[in-house]
């Protein structure tokens, strides 16, 4: 399919974050690929980038459908057609030995002087799923991870509608969020779910029961901003310790658990050595849990530990790549809910609260002594930014999330 303005227009609601990445990547890589969960919006971001900002012609491949994935029957054939031209190829993870080809492809072009924005790769699964099962780009590919809206790209497109509220219980799924009423939106996310079990899963080659998988979800989410006990988990579901990692590695691989490794530098504290669980969209975890309004979940004992996670998945999916980030804490309960690391040997310790008026206390000073934390902020729900102590910073979401992005 061509893209043509006249026969493919699609309106773009809310400016994607990725779009300067993306940019950059298809003027030095010649094959680009925007990995990410479905319904997160990865081919609009692809085709409206493609017919507004890219100077070569493109034509998109939607894999999904038969007459696009009959074309490459004879692949190499019909690839070669493109010469000096972008080629989109939609959920590409349903053509894994097309990478193979790819590499072929990208250095015959490559010789003939053609060196960048040759190929741009939409795909559904993780970036491990997709080399798990291909033949490895290394030098030819950079990968792109769109996340669900954040909290940002929602404000910048509207600063003075911006209902942190409705992103936070809705999500940041496009669907989701947009949808016309909180009815509609909860009914898109149970769908979601239901499709992710019972289709997306098994397609890429995990065999698990629906309702197995669907079940260890809805458990998992009572874990949200905790480390699990994997025996546990098991012996609910009846399965191994083994079998339990297995599940979590799935979700994780497709892009819908976060787990937060803990800090690991130097110090003489005992840690706490196991990942921190989060689902990822808080939308999701919503509906895992059956929380059915934003006054239920103001209600629900999650609140906290809701609040918590989607500020921490906000801050993660905006950091650049200088950045790393974890999370510390000791066996006696000094804890930072997320360090970062970054240059300069930086080092910011982040305390999470839903409070309006937030306190700390000594346990998250004693933590940042120990990691030597050269900068500390409390993010709460609020707007105003003040210091609490000395050296410690009160700051919202947005203005925190608008610092990191500077």
């Amino acid at each position: 399919m061509k893209i043509e303005s006249q026969t493919f227009k699609m309106h773009k609601i809310i400016p994607r974050n990725l779009e300067n990445k993306l940019s950059s990547a298809l003027a030095n890589m010649p094959v680009v690929a925007i990995v990410g969960p479905r319904q997160v919006g990865k081919t609009t971001l692809g085709i409206q980038f493609a017919e507004q900002h890219f100077n070569k012609e493109s034509f998109y491949l939607d894999l999904e459908l038969d007459s696009d994935l009959s074309k490459l029957n004879d692949a190499e054939t019909y690839l070669r057609r493109f010469e000096n031209q972008l080629l989109i190829i939609d959920e590409v993870q349903r053509k894994p030995d097309l990478f193979r080809l790819l590499r072929g492809l990208v250095d015959i072009r490559k010789r003939a002087g053609e060196r960048s924005g040759q190929f741009l790769l939409l795909g559904s699964a993780s970036r491990d799923l997709l080399q798990q099962t291909s033949e490895t780009l290394a030098g030819r590919i950079r990968y792109l991870e769109l996340s669900p809206f954040t909290a940002l790209e929602i404000h910048v497109t509207d600063p003075v509608g911006f209902n942190p509220e409705k992103i936070w219980f809705r999500g940041g799924f496009p669907d989701s969020y947009l949808a016309p009423t909180e009815q509609e939106s909860r009914a898109w996310r149970n769908d979601f779910i239901s499709t992710y079990v019972e289709r997306d899963i098994p397609f890429m080659g995990p065999q698990v029961s629906p309702t197995r998988m669907k079940r260890f979800w809805s458990m998992l989410a009572h874990y949200h901003g905790q480390q699990i006990v994997l025996s546990t988990l098991g012996k609910s579901l009846e399965v191994s310790h083994t079998t339990i990692k297995s599940y979590l590695d799935i979700l994780t691989d497709f892009y819908m658990v976060r787990q937060i490794q803990p800090w690991a530098g130097n110090t003489k504290k005992r840690l706490v050595k196991s990942p921190k669980i989060y689902i990822r969209d808080s939308g999701i975890l919503h509906n895992l849990l059956n929380i059915s309004d934003f006054d239920s979940l103001l209600g629900h004992p999650v609140v906290g530990t809701s609040w918590e996670g989607f500020v921490a998945e906000n801050i993660i999916v905006n950091l650049s790549d200088e950045w790393r980030f974890s999370y510390y804490r000791t066996t006696n309960q000094a804890e930072i809910d997320l360090v970062l690391e970054g240059p300069n040997k930086q080092v910011w310790a982040i305390e999470i609260k839903r409070s309006v008026a937030p306190s700390l206390n000594n346990r998250f000073h004693r933590a940042c002594d120990d990691i030597g934390a050269t900068k500390k902020f409390v993010i709460y729900s609020g707007t105003e930014q003040y210091p609490l102590t000395k050296d410690t910073e009160v700051i919202g979401l947005i203005d925190f999330l608008k610092m990191i992005a500077e």
